[in-house]
Order: structure tokens, then sequence, then C-alpha cells
């Protein structure tokens, strides 16, 4: 609508009425009381089951349709895990509860079509009116002084009846009298005299009679000969002179015509005028899903096999060191979490697949599920090949150019690229880096140009090194060697320095450390590095490292979807060359895959109750789940079959 007012051409949407109710089971529920114009009930019907049937939409249990006598009322349940707003905007993006009319405002200007914008439109109007009242006036003044002109040949016949009478006796035929009325001296005396004593008007083009008042008089009756005539002609000629005077005034000041113009338009609303029935609110085109949705941090995760989902971060509290852990995600016995991340709810995700490609999704477009629940597969998300798998997710505020995305492979290649190459993926993806065949990106950290970069290895190995020693290339670029493996080594993470904290080490077995960050010198990229932990027989081999602050907390995630939740201050700070503690207990057969970092909140602490609580108690088991949760995933497994 702002288009079509400012340039004359653009769009128009149209929305129906909607609401949202809370229902006494707490759960909410959308009730819409009026559709677009020429929008089918039917059809809007059949169109919101099939969006549900087809799981575009997943937030609805159930659609009414309770029309009556009292009007128009669909009704649609919302399930107990979903938000009423975000679903009525995607009934609105998905069904004709939202119309587009479109505006073409073109009107004929001085005999030519001319495209105008609201400002222009009116003005024209106002202008039209104008000329209306002008013209109209001018008609007026041009009625009345014919009128006047025949009144004053009248008066001046009934003023001269004797001898009006003589001249028409005398007279052989009409034309004749009219002749002999219009050369009459002793009329045009009287006549000269009428103008005289005029106030306003012009005097007639003849001294005498004119032809039409010479007319008027031979078509007068004998009544008009009475007083009360007399008077009657008399009262509407003085009448007729204080109209024209007034008319005349309008026609000699425009702002007595623009007087008339607005209330003419006054008298159009109080007579046209009625409420109105429809609402302008704010335009679509600048409503956003985030405008619904509050920022919250949310713990993303996705499993082996492709299933995603995200749930809020407070959904798992804080346990002490060496703790059983909750169940993070449901998974079947051949697949496991592979991947653990926390980014706001109005964050930007870069889904980086292993084979080098980018794709592009918002944190709140992630399905929601329960903390067991298996999720919902990727390739459902995103347009990503079957072939490739996510090695990598970056949350992501703004695409500023001033910052890079510095991305790390498993044979220890490096490559840093401006964050703005990435801010307008394809449908398919993009190329993020070209990667051989032999190679897999690991890892992906945004910076701001001046950091140093960590990147350790499997065996325990690490190189620190400047930034700046990287320089930016473009998306379609290889990169260069970051760290020098040894045989059977590999890359399996990389951390970018922001303070002189500590980095923490998590090695497969559960156990791990942390280290301070000053212990690693920093050499030129493409080294062999330092020690960072020793990968005995008990530690395993290092899987994640993290930058911490002492504030700071972990979640680890292992394979069978067992997931803690650690403060940092219950970590020992020890030195390099060493094995750490143990960090989580582990299952026969089980390992750690995936630690993330998390920013404690003071709301999300442990109660008191909840310390009282064994830590046996705290792992829930699959036949906790409620019968909604089981349903999900049964839905999970079906679409796995299939």
């Amino acid at each position: 609508m702002a288009d079509a007012y400012k340039t004359g051409r653009g769009l128009i949407k149209i929305r129906a009425k909607a609401s949202v109710e809370e229902q006494s089971n707490g759960r909410e529920r959308i009730v819409i009381t009026e559709i677009p114009y020429m929008v089918s009930k039917a059809n809007l019907l059949e169109k919101m089951a099939d969006l549900v049937r087809d799981k575009r939409i997943e937030g609805i249990s159930n659609i009414q349709d309770e029309s009556g006598r009292e009007g128009l009322r669909i009704v649609v349940d919302i399930k107990r895990d979903g938000v009423a707003d975000v679903v009525l905007n995607q009934l609105y993006k998905f069904t004709p509860l939202e119309t587009t009319f479109g505006a073409n405002m073109i009107a004929l200007v001085n005999g030519l079509p001319r495209q105008l914008d609201l400002k222009e439109i009116l003005q024209h109007y106002i202008d039209h009116r104008h000329e209306v009242v002008k013209r109209r006036t001018e008609y007026e003044v041009q009625v009345a002084e014919d009128r006047a002109h025949i009144l004053e040949g009248l008066k001046v016949a009934l003023d001269n009846i004797d001898l009006v009478v003589s001249i028409i006796r005398g007279s052989a035929d009409p034309a004749s009298a009219r002749m002999a009325l219009m050369e009459s001296p002793e009329l045009s005396a009287t006549r000269q005299v009428e103008l005289s004593e005029r106030q306003v008007g012009s005097p007639a083009p003849q001294a005498g009679l004119s032809e039409r008042q010479a007319q008027a008089i031979l078509a007068m009756t004998l009544q008009r000969l009475t007083g009360l005539e007399r008077q009657k002609i008399e009262n509407e000629l003085n009448g007729l002179n204080r109209e024209i005077e007034r008319l005349r005034a309008i026609l000699a000041s425009r702002e007595k015509r623009m007087e008339i113009v607005k209330a003419e338009l006054l008298e159009v609303k109080e007579k046209y005028g009625d409420e109105r029935r429809t609402e302008i609110v704010l335009s679509a085109l600048e409503f956003n899903v985030e405008d619904l949705i509050a920022e919250e941090d949310m713990v993303i995760t996705i499993s082996h096999s492709g299933y995603i989902k995200r749930l809020p971060v407070s959904t798992y509290r804080a346990q002490h060191r060496g703790g059983r852990g909750v169940s993070g995600m449901q998974t079947k016995e051949e697949d496991f979490v592979e991947h653990l991340f926390v980014a706001s709810t109005h964050s930007y995700i870069l889904f980086l697949t292993d084979r080098g490609h980018c794709h592009w999704l918002k944190v709140h477009e992630i399905p929601r599920g329960s903390r067991v629940a298996r999720g919902r597969p990727i390739i459902n998300c995103v347009d990503m090949d079957p072939d490739h798998k996510v090695a990598e997710i970056v949350p992501v505020k703004e695409f500023d150019e001033n910052r890079f995305l510095i991305q790390v492979t498993k044979n220890g290649l490096v490559k840093k690229t401006a964050l703005s190459a990435y801010s307008r993926p394809r449908r398919g993806g993009i190329i993020a880096m070209n990667i051989l065949d032999d190679d897999r990106l690991i890892e992906a950290v945004i910076t701001d140009g001046d950091d140093h970069i960590i990147i350790a290895s499997k065996n325990g190995q690490t190189v620190r090194f400047r930034e700046s020693n990287l320089r930016p290339t473009g998306r379609s670029t290889q990169g260069v060697k970051g760290i020098r493996l040894a045989s059977g080594d590999e890359v399996i993470g990389m951390v970018v320095v922001k303070s002189e904290g500590t980095l923490l080490t998590v090695c497969e077995n559960g156990f791990g450390k942390r280290t301070p960050l000053e212990d690693y010198p920093v050499i030129n990229r493409g080294g062999k590095g330092v020690i960072n932990i020793k990968t005995t027989d008990r530690n395993g081999a290092v899987v994640s490292v993290k930058d911490m602050e002492k504030e700071n907390e972990v979640m680890i995630v292992s394979q069978n979807g067992i997931l803690i939740r650690l403060p940092m201050q219950d970590v020992s700070v020890i030195g390099r060359n060493t094995q750490g503690v143990k960090l989580i207990h582990l299952g026969e057969g089980d390992r750690v895959i995936d630690v993330a970092r998390v920013v404690r909140q003071d709301d999300e602490g442990e109660s008191e109750a909840d310390k009282k609580e064994s830590s046996e108690d705290e792992a829930v088991s699959v036949s906790e789940v409620s019968g909604q949760e089981a349903d999900l995933n049964g839905q999970a497994s079906e679409l796995e079959n299939r």
C-alpha cells in the first residue's frame, strides 16, 4: 500500500480478521471471524487442511467450522508446544487468509493519461472540484441574468401598460408588434431609468427593449396585470439581483470558491460516511516473524542420521562434575547425536557441509521438539545434497563485511573469507570452500580480523598463530596449510582466542581439562605445534576444544544421546602436558562426540529441590515421554522408513 500511495502503483494486502484466544486447559486457538473479499470459505478450509496434512504447518491440532447465523467463525486449535501468532502468520502466508489487490492509479490530466501518487491525486481532485464550482457559478450567473433581463422587460411593460396595449392594438401582426415595442422611445426611456438604478449587471446592448423582452411582453397573460402579479415580478427581480451579486463575488474570490469545495465535501461525508468496516494495520512487508518470537537461547542438536531440533537452554539444569546428565535426544540404536550448538532465536544459521557447501536458515525456523524427541530431517529444512553431511552450524546476527569466516579441514587446511560473501545463499546452497575428495570440513568460526587462531588435532597437538597471517580469499578457494599433521592424525577443532582465558579440551572417554591460553605459544601458521593433552588409552582421542571462562558452562553430549551441563568452575586448570579429570560418566561402549559452550543465566541454576535429587534419577528414559512426544517420535520413525 505504501508503494501505491508513493508512486501510484503497488500492492494492497487484504487480511482476514483473526484473534488468539486462550482456552481453560492452557492451550491457544485462533478464531477467524472475517475473510477477504471473494475468498471461498470452503476452499480456504480445504487449503488449511492440506497444509496440516502435508506438515507444512505443524502447530495445528484441529480445524473446526463453527459458522452460523451469528456470522462466520473458523476455529484453529494450536498444539501444546505451538505458538499461535507464528501459526497465524504461516496461515497468512500459505492460504487465502491474505490476498493481494493491485493498485494502478492512472487518471487523465489535461487530456493525457498519467500515473499519480496519492498527493497528486488529491491535488488534482481538489483542482477539479474548484473548476466544477467555478463553472457552475458562471452558469448560475448566466441563468440569473437571463431571467433578470426578462423580468426587467415585463416590469417596463407593466409600468407603461397603456402604451404597450396601444402599440399592440395598432400593429398588423406579432412581428410588427415586436418591432414596434423594441423601437418605442417611451419604453426605451423607461428602460434606461431601470438600468441606471441597478447595482449589478451590465446594460443591455441596445437602449430599448431587446427582442427577448419584447417577445416576453407579447406572451404575457392578462392576469399579470393584477397588483399581486406585479408585486411578484418585482420581488423576484430584486431577489435575482441579490443572487447575481453573490455569485459574482464568488467568481471574484478563489478563497470563497475553496470554502464551497470544503463545505460540499463535508456534506458528502455527513451523508455517506459510516464507521470503517476494515482495519488498517502494519504492512506485511514491514512485518517480521521475529516480532512475534521472544529472543532466547536455543540448544540445536543434529543427529548422525541428519535429524535436527531446537529447545530452550533452560531445559537442561546445571549439574556437578561427574554426574549422569539427562537425555538430550532420543535416537535409534544405529543413530547418535553428532552436533550440538547454542544460538539465539533471532540469529541466522549457516549450515556448512563436510563437502564445503553453505545453506542459510533462521533459528526460529528450525522445528522445536521435546527434550527426548528425535527432531526433523535436515533435508526437510534446507535443500541439501543427500550425500552431504552438516559439518558445522554457525550462528550469525549480521553479515558484517568487516568480519570474517575462518574454516578448517580435517587435513589441516585453513581459509579466511569475508562474512558478507555468505549473506545471500541460493536455494540449493553456495560453495563455502573448495574441498578435495580426501578432505572434509571440520569447523568454522567468525572472527574480527585481528584475533589469534588455535587449531587442535586428534592426537593432542595444537598450533596457535595470528589471524593476520591469513590473507582473505573468495568462497571458491581451497585454503592454505594451517597445521602440519603427523601420519594418522587429523584436525578436530579450532578456537578463536578472544581473551587470555583457558582452553577446555575434552577427550572421547569423558576426560578433559582446562589449560591457560597463555601456555600456548604464538608461532607461524603451518607448524607442527605443541602438546595440548596426553591422548592415553584412558583418555582416548581428543574430541573437542573450546575457549572457556570460569563463569561459563559447557554441554557435553555422548554418542548414545546422554547430555550433561557442566559449570567450568568444577573443572580444574592444569598444564598442557597432562591427562585431565573425568567430566562425564559414560556407559559401556559410549563415547563423547560433541561439546558446546553455554553462558550460565541466574534463573537457570539448580534449585534446592533439584540438589536433593539423586543424580541417577536425572537420566530420563524413553518410557517417561508423554503421549504427544511419543507420537512425534513415531512420525519421525515413519518418515525415516519412507
